[in-house]
């Protein structure tokens, strides 16, 4: 029955994760530690809107810690994209 399946949704866990994820410090390298568990744990109860959101969640942490080395999340995507050009060349 459906109504029971939503109900044992609701019930489990004690918060939106099924781990402790120990809480980082926005601004820190911690804090973008924390994100990642978050998006790994949600990935592994395979919930993908909670997937999405700490994904989204550790960009910003992203953004946030690089902020200190005055860059942007700019920078990081002109990066990756000479990444993937390396990686399509053959030669990284």
């Amino acid at each position: 029955m459906i109504e029971n399946k939503i109900l044992e949704l609701l019930s489990t866990g004690s918060g939106y994760h099924s781990k402790d994820i120990p809480k980082g410090k926005y601004g820190t390298f911690s804090k973008i530690t924390e994100e990642y568990l978050e998006a790994l744990d949600a990935h592994s109860d395979s919930n993908i809107v909670m997937t999405i959101v700490e994904l989204s969640d550790l960009i910003g942490a992203i953004a946030a810690y690089i902020q200190d080395y005055n860059l942007t999340i700019f920078n990081l995507i002109e990066m990756a994209k000479a990444t993937e050009r390396a990686f399509d060349a053959g030669k990284r």
